[in-house]
């Protein structure tokens, strides 16, 4: 006869009750930011065609949508704009004007809902009449880093004076966090925080964020500036750079493709480490459980689960909702 074994792992398997005990990782709605697609208008909400149960919302129905998902559980929030064409130039000056949508609708929502935490989007791209996340050189083409710090220094600190709690620089420039920090230290600004979209890989899965806020690039593609998604190790001198520069918490994005990336910054720093799961990653899963090939919810956690594990103490998500409500489901 074969001798049988006599290390089971299946014991620590055997009930819910056991499986929950010694579950390694887990998923709350603290863990979740929720990305917030801003639009003009009055009594606005449309749903972005390619993200299925995702909507663009104009100001005053964006604060309901941040009260529903309050009494949720949900408590962070990442606002992003959609400007309209006349209001952009090379410059994106409208970034900074505090009567402008995106800078009102986050002061409004700071007074109505004093307790949320507010992550605000620093980059060029919704406001350019480029679409790009730095100045472009007229007559080169090419995405001047020097001069795009003066431009993402004075967005950020507009968007502190609005009332953000985390100052989320996606641009990618050099440099851009120390600049950044600097400029929000000068005026006292100590309290708010950097979220460094650290490793931010020029990737195929941000199709639909652009679709839901015309803001791709006019000419050319974002490949000087985002990171070449074969490369692994760049995102550690990208992490130490951050690091020094003086980063508060740091982001992978995105994150389902990247949760290689993911863990090795994770071993390679003692801050917060966010990611991204990018609108391409929920469509995905969106279109194959319309179509009866996946189970939406269970997918679903599963895929937030994954990045959990892989080392995310924060996931920014457009399953935040969703996923708020089947957790309290239990």
């Amino acid at each position: 006869m074969p001798q049988v074994p006599t290390n089971r792992p299946r014991r620590n398997r055997k009930s819910q009750v056991i499986r929950d005990m010694v579950q390694e990782t887990r998923l709350t709605a603290h863990n979740l930011i929720f990305p917030l697609f801003l639009i003009e208008g009055q009594n606005q909400q449309a749903e972005v065609k390619s993200m299925p149960g995702i909507f663009r919302y104009s100001a005053d129905r964006i604060i309901d949508e941040v009260g529903r998902c309050v009494e949720l559980g949900i408590h962070s929030f990442a606002p992003f704009p959609s400007i309209n064409d006349n209001l952009k130039d090379r410059l994106a000056r409208e970034s900074a004007n505090p009567e402008g949508l995106y800078l009102k609708t986050v002061a409004d929502i700071r007074r109505q809902f004093p307790d949320v935490v507010l992550m605000t989007d620093v980059a060029m791209d919704p406001y350019s009449s480029d679409g790009h996340d730095g100045v472009v050189d007229a007559e080169s083409g090419e995405i001047l880093n020097d001069a795009s710090l003066e431009v993402l220094g004075q967005m950020a600190l507009a968007q502190a004076r609005a009332g953000a709690d985390i100052i989320g620089p996606s641009d990618m420039m050099d440099g851009r966090v120390a600049w950044i920090r600097e400029v929000l230290d000068q005026n006292a600004f100590q309290h708010v925080s950097i979220m460094s979209y650290t490793a931010k890989y020029a990737s195929a899965f941000y199709g639909p964020f652009r679709d839901a806020l015309d803001s791709a690039p006019k000419k050319g593609d974002k490949k000087s500036y985002q990171m070449n998604p074969a490369n692994r190790r760049e995102a550690l001198r990208e992490l130490a750079l951050d690091e020094t520069e003086g980063a508060d918490m740091v982001m992978v994005k995105p994150a389902l493709s990247y949760l290689d990336v993911i863990m090795d910054v994770k071993q390679h720093t003692n801050l917060p480490v966010t990611a991204y799961n990018v609108s391409g990653e929920y469509a995905m899963v969106k279109a194959a459980a319309q179509q009866g090939w996946l189970d939406g919810e269970k997918t679903m956690l599963e895929v937030l689960l994954s990045i959990r594990r892989a080392g995310a103490d924060a996931i920014l998500t457009y399953f935040a909702k969703e996923a708020a409500e089947v957790l309290r489901r239990g």
